[in-house]
């Protein structure tokens, strides 16, 4: 697969995802997600509505940023954050089978974000410092 194809398949993660959880365009996102999405996370409901009906549950706070990504052929790896929908954050690893230009299947990690004080190492779960307290 040519450099060019990952590239675009990143460009369209981060695309979707920002209209999706930042946007909250649910039409538009019906574009990036195929309607026999394949949805293999504990947390969310099956196929594109669980991860539609998801959001819409959550506070209109919510946001999505994304850090390092990673493209092999059709799949897509982001490492990322979700904050503003309660007192802990998500750090994420998302993992999405792209075919045609259109995900479908998914796979994720998620773990709370932990603060400076939880944190062993020192260094922040995402990015370069730890979140603000509220």
């Amino acid at each position: 697969m040519s450099d060019s194809k990952q590239e675009q398949n990143k460009a369209l993660v981060l695309e979707a995802f920002d209209t999706l959880f930042n946007k909250r365009d649910y039409k538009k996102a019906e574009e990036f997600w195929s309607p026999n999405y394949i949805q293999h996370s504990a947390h969310i409901g099956p196929g594109r509505d669980g991860l539609f009906d998801l959001i819409k549950s959550l506070p209109p706070t919510l946001r999505y940023e994304h850090g390092l990504i990673l493209a092999d052929d059709n799949y897509v790896i982001v490492h990322g954050r979700f904050s503003g929908f309660g007192d802990t954050a998500w750090v994420t690893a998302d993992i999405l089978r792209i075919a045609d230009g259109i995900f479908v299947e998914h796979w994720d990690v998620i773990q709370d974000e932990a603060t400076e004080e939880q944190s062993k190492s020192g260094k922040p779960m995402f990015g370069e410092s730890f979140p603000l307290k509220a």
